[in-house]
């Protein structure tokens, strides 16, 4: 905590938010507040933006998040090559099939990071809101009306003072560390080597595109390797073997280290040109207790830690950033009701527990490959994945599409909590999509059965909720449904549904 040196409480805001960390998470978060027409300031401690390719996929779910604002098409132009198959569950070699959850996104997009980030950076451009590079936050203090953040920059220390402020500075988050929230877990087991690499040569083990990710895993012994093209001439390498484990978490990455890995799994005619970028990193497992500390959040690897199997950890931040997003900016605009920032924390803390429990268990399945009656549970874990309900129990699960909100009436409803499928929808004023109506950044009154009562309902929401009376030729269980901005339901026309007025008042207040 730091001493401020303002002391009326009620002092002038230099902005609504401020978001710490230009990752994917800040920097989605900065678009969705933009979008809402909120003040806000991304802070970023690098001086430039490195280039590494980090995480490499886009899961299904994180596919809609992002057409929900009108996003994907154009990022899909930075998608790499990639066979339309699923994504995968410890690495085992049966494809996860999407197709049962009714999505237009079967399969995972393969995006570096990197690629995400920049296109993030550059459609924040539209909004007018600054991205602050060099800028390192190093004290932090809340009081009743808002956030003093202290921050050091190439001009020295300044005060930065918000209504609220969001840590989505990555595992060693420093505004977890200021605001004193426990981060329980386990430390790693397992420590691995990722890196940009290009290579001199190499031999018919290298691929050249992206299949699916049990085909370009290599074992050998003790190491493993794991090889995905990037375009331009640079690959993506993981590895993990003996010398990997007691090496510090900060000891230099070295040309023999990575030469010997790749050697290791790809034969020994490979020759390593060039390394762009290399770091450590581990199974290490951490959560935080609370993803809201007063005036302060967390989100995306700030708030959760794990280890990047299924290719679900960029997807959980994004995720993290598109729920708190429409309702931080509700709450600056003095248009919340009671409780929607705390639900932030309610709806969000369990997913991401369920993700560090998964992960640590495909962990596992992963380091028992070698192991004989490892094999054997392998083995027995493939012949489940190839039965149907497995199958989308898992592809669920990893690509986010099951994802269901605790939300008033969803023990009762079939829809509730859930999210919006993607119907296309006949209305006066022509064809549309569910998603092309969320662009906005608003809430929707999805007539499809010609409730005449519902326009005058929802007139009082007219500010923030948008209604429009349509038909599908798609197969649909409710005949009306209230959509959060986030494209999740919360009400449903069904016999057992709270009336849609409380539905309204409870997520987007006026009451």
């Amino acid at each position: 905590m730091i001493s401020s040196n303002r002391s009326d409480p009620e002092q002038r805001m230099d902005t609504d938010v401020i978001i710490v960390g230009a990752g994917p998470v800040g920097l989605f978060l900065a678009n969705e507040l933009g979008l809402a027409g909120v003040r806000a300031v991304v802070l970023e401690k690098l001086s430039k933006r490195s280039g590494q390719s980090k995480a490499g996929g886009v899961q299904p779910r994180t596919a809609e998040v992002l057409d929900l604002r009108g996003l994907l098409s154009e990022l899909k132009k930075q998608a790499l090559p990639r066979e339309a198959i699923g994504g995968h569950f410890a690495g085992l070699p049966v494809p996860l099939d999407c197709r049962p959850w009714n999505t237009r996104y079967p399969f995972p997009l393969s995006i570096p990071q990197g690629r995400i980030e920049a296109f993030l950076e550059e459609k924040l451009t539209r909004y007018a809101i600054p991205l602050r590079w060099g800028q390192t936050i190093i004290g932090l203090e809340q009081d009743e009306s808002g956030v003093t953040a202290l921050v050091s920059g190439p001009a020295g220390e300044t005060h930065l003072r918000a209504r609220y402020l969001v840590g989505c500075d990555g595992g060693h988050s420093m505004v977890r560390k200021l605001v004193g929230v426990d981060f329980p877990g386990r430390d790693g087991k397992f420590s691995m080597v990722v890196a940009d690499v290009r290579l001199a040569g190499g031999t018919g083990k290298v691929p050249t595109h992206t299949k699916h990710f049990s085909e370009h895993i290599q074992h050998n012994e003790n190491v493993i390797g794991i090889l995905s093209p990037l375009g331009d001439g640079v690959s993506r390498l993981m590895f993990g073997g003996p010398e990997q484990q007691v090496l510090a978490r900060d000891a230099p990455i070295t040309e023999t280290e990575v030469r010997t890995a790749l050697r290791a799994s790809y034969g020994s005619n490979i020759e390593l040109q060039e390394i762009l970028w290399a770091s450590r990193f581990s199974d290490a497992s951490r959560q935080v207790e609370h993803y809201q500390v007063g005036r302060v959040f967390l989100a995306g690897d700030a708030a959760h830690i794990h280890l990047p199997t299924g290719g679900q950890g960029l997807n959980l931040g994004l995720q993290d950033a598109f729920n708190l997003g429409w309702k931080l900016a509700a709450q600056v605009q003095g248009k919340a009701p009671a409780g929607l920032l705390e639900s932030y924390h309610t709806e969000r803390h369990p997913i991401g527990a369920r993700v560090l429990q998964n992960t640590r268990a495909q962990g596992l399945l992963m380091m028992l490959q070698g192991d004989e009656d490892g094999s054997a549970l392998r083995g027995l874990f493939i012949d489940l994945m190839r039965l149907s309900e497995a199958n989308r129990y898992l592809s669920g699960m990893i690509s986010g599409l099951d994802v269901q909100y605790a939300m008033p009436g969803a023990d009762s409803s079939e829809l509730i909590g859930r999210r919006m499928l993607d119907l296309d929808l006949y209305s006066p004023t022509g064809q549309t999509r569910v998603s092309q109506l969320l662009h906005a950044g608003r809430g929707l009154l999805l007539d499809l059965g010609n409730h005449d009562d519902l326009a005058a309902v929802v007139a009082k929401w007219s500010a923030q909720v948008d209604y429009i009376q349509a038909s599908t030729p798609a197969g649909f269980v409710g005949s009306a449904v209230l959509v959060r901005p986030d494209g999740y339901i919360c009400w449903a026309e069904e016999n057992t549904s709270p009336d849609v007025e409380t539905a309204l008042c409870t997520w987007f207040g006026s009451c």
